[in-house]
């Protein structure tokens, strides 16, 4: 059997190692079971990296990264690492590893399981059936631009500054990435900045229009962001694909996440140019206050190793099957303890493992 790609494996921090502990094993399954199998890496990042290598992402981590075709991550982040230096904390190993790869469009979609509709905190009429696409900016913005820095002025204060900076290149490129993959989806994508405010989203807004003209069969619509915020709560299926930068997306992507009830559920995707390595996440956090403890939801995780299958393995298929298997779990009332709801029934991380691989297997057969 011909190996399908590279895959760098990063489990990371708090519950990261647990719910990448289930990847491994649906990989396992997939090339015992299926036409498909992976040259798989497996190193450090984060807290894990810095108590190994003294830094949050090694040279050789990084090198690994380059060469592979994806790399699926499992969190960063914990209370023992709070008082390492600014430029190492885990954190710093995301970030670093992002900007390495050139990874400058995110993708975090927000969608709302049919049953989950309840774990939400806006009426069901509002969130049911929601299915939206953010794509960040990811490298460029005020958390990279310069100059940036903490410093002391004559009267005795103290000045934090950051610099908010594109380029019309670095806007074109995540546009087109948002209009084509509105093409694959609702056919609108939703622009949003503040222009009204910013000279950066008065640019942003301008090359958006100008971009537009290559894809006059999709829908452009202009937003300030602040808008945007309430309007996610207001009437959130009103938007397809929304593209923003890279301080708004932080922000309306975590606002957009909210609307499922569960950030347990939310796989997420950042991508670079053609041929790159794709990054693939769970949205969720290293949850150190459930680590080793089988309460943690792999489902977010598993389901961003679905998203890889389709970006950087052009493997469509089985994503899909992927993702039916964790929707038809979900209906008959499965889940771990940190996505309990009422009237079903709690089981551990590893169960939860198995019963995706079970389900996965009779979606498969139904399908061939």
């Amino acid at each position: 059997m011909n190996k399908t790609g590279k895959l760098v494996i990063l489990p990371g921090d708090g519950i990261g190692p647990e719910v990448m502990t289930e990847v491994r094993k649906l990989i396992g399954w997939l090339e015992d079971n299926g036409d498909i199998a992976f040259d798989v890496q497996e190193d450090c990042i984060g807290g894990a990296a810095i108590d190994k290598y003294g830094v949050p992402l090694g040279d050789e981590t990084l090198e690994k990264c380059r060469k592979a075709d994806a790399v699926l991550l499992g969190a960063v982040g914990g209370p023992q690492w709070d008082k390492v230096d600014y430029d190492i904390r885990p954190e710093a190993g995301l970030l670093k590893l992002r900007k390495e790869l050139d990874l400058f469009a995110n993708l975090r979609p927000a969608i709302v399981f049919d049953a989950l509709v309840d774990a939400s905190t806006l009426k069901p009429e509002i969130v049911k059936g929601l299915d939206i696409l953010i794509v960040r900016e990811l490298t460029g913005g005020v958390y990279f631009g310069e100059p940036r820095g903490i410093e002391d002025l004559p009267n005795g204060e103290r000045r934090g500054f950051n610099t908010q900076t594109y380029t019309t290149s670095e806007i074109h490129r995540i546009g087109r990435v948002a209009f084509e993959l509105a093409r694959k989806r609702g056919g609108k994508v939703c622009s949003c900045e503040k222009a009204n405010v910013m000279e950066s989203g008065k640019l942003w807004r301008e090359e958006m229009t100008t971009l537009h003209k290559d894809y006059a069969d999709i829908e452009l619509s202009h937003m300030y962001a602040d808008n945007c915020a309430m309007q996610l709560l207001r009437d959130p299926k009103q938007f397809d694909v929304i593209v923003t930068d890279n301080l708004f997306g932080d922000i309306l992507s975590d606002e957009a996440s909210m609307l499922t009830g569960s950030l347990g559920m939310l796989p997420s995707a950042s991508l670079g140019a053609p041929g790159a390595p794709g990054l693939y996440e769970p949205v969720h956090g290293s949850a150190p206050d459930i680590a080793g403890q089988g309460k943690a939801n792999p489902l977010a995780t598993i389901l961003s190793f679905a998203m890889a299958l389709r970006y950087s393995f052009d493997r469509s298929d089985i994503a899909t099957h992927i993702e039916k298997s964790a929707q038809s779990l979900l209906t008959k009332g499965l889940r771990t303890a940190d996505v309990m709801a009422d009237g079903c029934r709690e089981i551990p991380t590893t169960a939860m493992g198995d019963a995706l691989i079970n389900e996965l297997q009779i979606t498969m057969k139904e399908a061939a």
